[in-house]
């Protein structure tokens, strides 16, 4: 990491990248803002933001249970909401259900047995503190190698299908007919998201962590006229309000590093509305 911190210093020579948290904390952000942003783009037009709000809170429970069994509560919340998330995606596919009655089922039964959880063991809410806000500033340099092999393996995906993938959003039954396996994509999809939306909890927080799906991909939508604009766009917005809202909170005594950047990407989506109200 030295190595890393010494090339930022000579592109960054501003103060407030100075410190090596202030460093980390970018280096985090500029991992999980465009992934998230990317992402997300497929969320909207999946129609999938209740999904990721099901994961997010699904977080709660496997941060509970991973403190409750004395294991590291990063591990269970990656395991718990895959599983989630996986779990959706397997009964959405054998029931005549709609998708948002599963996933409110999933939603409920996480929420509750987190609060199960939680009352069984004094005190652990104090654990829960660092997850439900998230914390930019304390990501630690092992973090940041899970976040660059996670947004590695995201880009490799939505580089080789992202094509497929936005065909299953517009009519799965006509992506069947060009030969794509759409249970194969949806389901790696989904657990993708999961994965991107737990390792984001320590950055923005469970509270917060579906805002950074949705809002930068709805900037581009309003800001774009096609698919292609749309998720460069959503990129630069999630990338841009990941930048912005980490130096705003340096210089603001009190900040939140976390809900900064949302209430950042809320203000783009506010002006990328006006402009597309103005357009039309």
């Amino acid at each position: 990491m030295e190595h890393v911190y010494s090339v930022m210093d000579l592109l960054l020579p501003f103060a407030w990248a100075e410190p090596f948290f202030m460093k980390r904390a970018l280096l985090a952000v500029l991992l999980v803002a465009p992934v998230c942003a990317a992402m997300g783009v497929m969320v909207v037009n999946f129609r999938m933001a209740f999904f990721s709000d099901a994961i997010s809170h699904s977080a709660f429970t496997g941060v509970a249970l991973g403190i409750l069994l004395g294991v590291d509560p990063r591990f269970t919340l990656i395991i718990f909401g895959a599983l989630v998330g996986l779990g959706i995606m397997a009964i959405r596919g054998r029931s005549s259900l709609s998708v948002d009655t599963i996933i409110g089922v999933f939603l409920s039964f996480s929420v509750a047995l987190g609060i199960v959880v939680v009352s069984a063991k004094k005190g652990l809410t104090r654990d829960l503190h660092a997850y439900l806000f998230g914390d930019v500033f304390a990501v630690s340099p092992s973090e940041l190698g899970l976040m660059l092999i996670l947004a590695v393996v995201c880009a490799a995906f939505l580089v080789v299908f992202f094509n497929d993938l936005f065909l299953i959003g517009v009519n799965e039954r006509v992506a069947k007919a060009h030969g794509v396996n759409v249970k194969a994509l949806q389901y790696f999809y989904a657990l993708l998201l999961a994965l991107v939306v737990t390792f984001t909890i320590r950055v923005i927080g469970l509270l917060l962590v579906t805002a950074m799906l949705v809002v930068p991909a709805a900037t581009g939508r309003n800001l774009a006229r096609s698919v292609r604009t749309m998720f460069w766009s959503a990129i630069l917005v999630g990338s841009l309000s990941g930048i912005a809202g980490l130096v705003t909170s340096f210089y603001v005594k009190g900040a939140v590093g976390g809900g900064t950047i949302i209430l950042i990407a809320c203000l783009l989506f506010m002006i990328s509305q006006l402009y597309a109200t103005v357009r039309n």
